[in-house]
């Protein structure tokens, strides 16, 4: 069984931001994903809003020095799926699909996942036409017309970087204004080659999987007019909103979106137990946000674990 001061599970800018901390104060990490550092980050093209990091570099770029920067200082990175978290008495015991580990203290930073819309064609498609992540599927669709579903920060964003890529980009919005950042808005209104439809929603994404040809339209509702219409497309990019990855400790407190509330200090009601990053419940979901809640959290676990190790 492997023995840790601080257990990490998720590897974004919130695990990694307190894989770095926690190390610089010589505690020993164990940092947990299934899959690549980076999580949200890695779609994000052009990482141009965090202080001090200018000209802007992609989210790729970011995450990987932000890994390289917590494996200089100790911390060590691997990819298993955690499938439990008990606690009996002052330590955790995590069960993996590679075996047991035994924590101190344990910090969630599972972060979020995309929503999905549930209508005919999504699921089929999927891979084929439709994405959750234009950084990772767009330049399959150079010069070619695609679609945007979704009118908040992320969709209008990625509607950004598709319009230097496709022909022509169409954001489809459920309400009769965009809800991003003005300065996001201008650069969109500002773009010859984005249409937006809005109070219109999506009702089926269609094409086949056979042969070469896949998305080929969707079908779109005005929810004004009650008219439906059928738009061609090659592709169709999803952003929806996100959903917090919270199922590993059912009796954490949420808010009524299932973020999972804690303290300033990231405490949950567990002691020795913190969350960090998209998976919490705040105001403002971002980069920045996800490191700085990642850092105090493994000041807080430094702190908890001096007090443990001095009971002992």
């Amino acid at each position: 069984m492997e023995k840790v001061d601080l257990f990490i599970i998720g590897s974004g800018a919130a695990g990694l931001s307190a894989a770095l901390y926690g190390a610089r104060s010589a505690l020993s990490i164990l940092v947990a994903d299934q899959s690549k550092s980076g999580g949200q980050a890695l779609q994000i093209y052009d990482l141009e809003n965090y202080p001090g990091l200018f000209p802007a570099v992609s989210g790729a770029d970011f995450s990987q020095n932000l890994e390289k920067q917590a494996k200089a200082f100790g911390a060590k990175i691997i990819q298993l799926q955690v499938i439990s978290i008990d606690k009996k008495k002052d330590f955790f015991y995590i069960k993996t699909d590679k075996g047991e580990i035994l924590a101190k203290a344990v910090l969630l930073a599972t972060g979020a996942q995309h929503k999905t819309l549930n209508i005919p064609g999504e699921k089929e498609l999927y891979g084929a036409g439709v994405s959750y992540c234009a950084v990772c599927d767009g330049p399959f669709f150079c010069g070619k017309e695609v679609v945007v579903i979704g009118g908040g920060d992320s969709a209008c964003t990625e509607a950004l970087y598709l319009s230097s890529i496709a022909s022509q980009v169409t954001i489809i919005h459920r309400r009769n204004t965009l809800r991003c950042q003005n300065v996001t808005a201008q650069r969109i209104n500002a773009k010859d080659n984005i249409q937006i439809m809005y109070n219109c929603v999506a009702k089926s994404i269609n094409g086949s999987k056979s042969g070469p040809s896949v998305v080929d339209s969707i079908t779109i509702l005005n929810t004004q007019s009650g008219k439906t219409q059928n738009l061609k497309t090659n592709a169709v990019f999803i952003f929806v909103g996100m959903e917090p990855q919270n199922k590993l400790i059912d009796i954490l407190p949420k808010d009524k979106s299932g973020y999972i509330i804690t303290n300033e200090k990231m405490e949950t009601p567990v002691p020795g137990l913190y969350c960090a990053g998209d998976v919490r419940s705040k105001p403002l979901r971002q980069i920045i946000t996800a490191a700085a809640d990642g850092a105090i959290a493994a000041h807080s676990a430094w702190e908890y674990i001096q007090n443990l190790d001095g009971e002992n």
